[in-house]
């Protein structure tokens, strides 16, 4: 099947984007979702891409070269993005140096910037976590899971059902494929340990992508710190200070939290079940290291007013809580919030503070999370540690 595309598809493909909006396509085919086409442009190839009518996102790339879209080229494509992370052959249980992190989970597959759209592959020890979200992709699981288990041998893999795929016109479903799969995990991470539920946590299990910022924000700041939206615990157990205080309105999270400090042996902190906006109206105590890692506010370009207006809040709020020569962590998990915006958010916010803020690091997420240039999206979790110097 061959579709037409418009100038502003084909010059989008010029540059190597990876997804085309049904008002770059000249006609949408009445197909099944995820079906396989070629688009052209004057009748001339330009690209292998999947389609689904049913998404904003009308077609994603897979190919800028006309080939077979079969086993080999998914087995292909799945052992290339497994080769770029380790040197040497993955074997169950082991151990490997992520960027300068000893670890025993990692990020396999990372979607686009994998080039194989809507394929999540996490390792977790024997484990293999995997999501599906695109409708193109889905229509390859059977294919894709024969290809894993061929190639890494895992106990056992578990789909994680994720809500985009009703973007997609999929159902969200969370399911084991074979084998069986440890519904509690101990992540190791340098000489830090994290015990995780595989199947009910966050994303695949665990927050990967933060990995080299934990010991990063760790280094600053060892007498009071205030993790918000903690989640499992992470950058305030690295941090290693004299009292620690985690906020986190999720049940299960906070149970994390408090396991997680148990496993690290950390012995003066304090778990708050709260909403992070709630607290900051209350808190009075003071700290020299605070972490902003909220979720994604902003999902959407439509969202982005109020997201802004949910940072000002946070940064402002927790800069009267933050000692002199104290250390600011943010970071957005939205490709709509950007590090410029949180700089400029910051400096607004020192303004009302009558402090100043110096940039210490520039941050973003782990090498086995791609950033590829030409997929503004694959840059989606930025952050900056700050120092406020008077």
């Amino acid at each position: 099947m061959k579709i037409e595309i418009t100038k502003s598809g084909y010059e989008k493909l010029k540059k190597r984007a990876p997804w085309i909006y049904k008002n770059e396509l000249k006609d949408i085919p009445d197909c099944d979702s995820g079906t396989l086409a070629d688009l052209v442009y004057k009748g001339k190839y330009i690209a292998t891409a999947f389609i689904n009518s049913k998404s904003k996102i009308t077609a994603r790339i897979l190919s800028f070269e006309k080939v077979n879209i079969d086993r080999h080229f998914f087995e292909n494509r799945i052992k290339n993005a497994i080769n770029k992370r380790v040197s040497k052959s993955i074997v169950p249980g082991s151990k490997f140096n992520i960027n300068g992190s000893i670890t025993n989970s990692l990020r396999l597959i990372h979607s686009e910037a994998d080039f194989l759209p809507g394929l999540i592959v996490d390792k977790y020890g024997e484990n293999l976590v995997v999501s599906f979200t695109t409708a193109g992709m889905n229509n390859y699981k059977g294919i894709i899971i024969e290809i894993l288990i061929d190639v890494l041998n895992p106990k056992g893999i578990y789909e994680k059902g994720d809500k985009v795929r009703e973007k997609e016109g999929l159902e969200v479903i969370s399911q084991t494929l074979c084998g069986e799969v440890d519904d509690e995990f101990i992540i190791v991470e340098n000489d830090k340990l994290f015990l995780t539920n595989l199947k009910e946590g966050q994303k695949t299990g665990f927050f990967l992508d933060q990995r080299k910022n934990r010991y990063i924000v760790g280094q600053y700041g060892n007498k009071r710190t205030l993790d918000l939206f903690a989640n499992a615990g992470g950058f305030g157990i690295y941090s290693e200070a004299k009292f620690t205080k985690f906020v986190e309105i999720s049940s299960l999270a906070c149970s994390q939290i408090e396991k997680n400090c148990e496993l690290n042996k950390l012995r003066n902190y304090e778990i708050v079940k709260k909403d992070v906006f709630k607290f900051l109206e209350q808190e009075k105590e003071m700290y020299d290291l605070i972490i902003i890692d909220p979720p994604a506010f902003a999902k959407s370009k439509s969202a982005r007013l109020n997201a802004l207006k949910g940072w000002k809040y946070l940064i402002v709020n927790s800069l009267k809580l933050l000692e002199k020569d104290g250390y600011l962590a943010l970071f957005s998990c939205s490709h709509s919030i950007t590090s410029k915006d949180l700089l400029d958010i910051a400096l607004s916010s020192s303004i009302i503070d009558k402090s100043y803020l110096e940039v210490v690091e520039f941050l973003k997420q782990d090498i086995d999370h791609p950033y590829i240039l030409n997929i503004p999206n694959s840059l989606y979790l930025t952050g900056v540690l700050l120092r406020k110097v008077q």
